[in-house]
């Protein structure tokens, strides 16, 4: 329907700059549809603790050789999950921008946006051994003061991030196929079912609008009826 009506308001134009139609044009008033945007599929709780707690263990009992990756790998997945941010929010951050006194990472969102996004425990402590332990075995000349880096030592890619968080997350029981984007909309979802509002949660996203936080998250029907039977006066 959206292409149809696309279709007529074109042909419209045309009509009226050709000067086969003469007076209003007749498309107008031709609405499209609105396509529905679908939302990306979700860990629970107990499935982030899992995927995160897997990736935990395999820092600890890899090797040598490849002890880095998977420091580097398990600090990834923490600060996703902790924060919420984008993969090119992740991708994008220095050494500089990790305050660990305040457990904050500053982060340049879209349109040059900096924020300040907290994090928790788990993901400092990540971050500590990632940094301590595991950067300095990959760190080249060209290493400049990226948090993240890859194999050859550069700045991490997004699409290495996308690949670490699908082929970890599939090994989770039961869970949904899983990209940056899931985790991001998975952390949102469990702050905001945790009691968070719903403006604090446009904060953490770096959404410029809190429609745009509307349609990013959902709350769970438990988590409706739960603030329903205490907020409304005949519930």
């Amino acid at each position: 329907m959206a292409r149809r009506a696309a279709s007529a308001r074109s042909f419209c134009s045309w009509a009226q700059r050709t000067h086969i139609f003469v007076g209003a044009d007749p498309s107008a008033r031709l609405a499209s549809p609105r396509v529905g945007r679908t939302l990306p599929s979700i860990l629970k709780v107990d499935q982030a603790r899992d995927l995160l707690d897997s990736l935990a263990s395999a820092a600890k009992i890899a090797d040598q050789n490849h002890r880095p990756i998977a420091l580097r790998d398990h600090a990834m997945l923490e600060v996703l999950y902790a924060t919420g941010i984008r993969v090119s929010e992740l991708c994008g951050l220095d050494l500089n921008d990790v305050d660990q006194d305040r457990f904050t990472l500053r982060v340049l969102g879209k349109g040059s946006k900096e924020r300040s996004v907290p994090f928790g425990r788990p993901a400092a402590r990540a971050l500590n051994s990632w940094i301590s332990e595991g950067r300095s075995k990959l760190a080249m000349a060209n290493s400049g003061g990226a948090l993240f880096l890859g194999h050859r030592g550069n700045r991490v890619d997004a699409r290495v991030v996308r690949t670490v968080v699908t082929r970890n997350s599939d090994a989770v029981d039961d869970s949904p196929h899983m990209t940056p984007h899931g985790i991001r909309h998975s952390a949102a979802t469990h702050v905001l079912e945790g009691g968070a509002d719903l403006r604090t949660v446009q904060e953490l996203l770096g959404h410029a609008t809190l429609a745009t936080t509307q349609i990013y998250t959902h709350v769970s029907v438990e988590r409706l009826r739960s603030v329903y039977e205490q907020a409304h006066p005949r519930a």
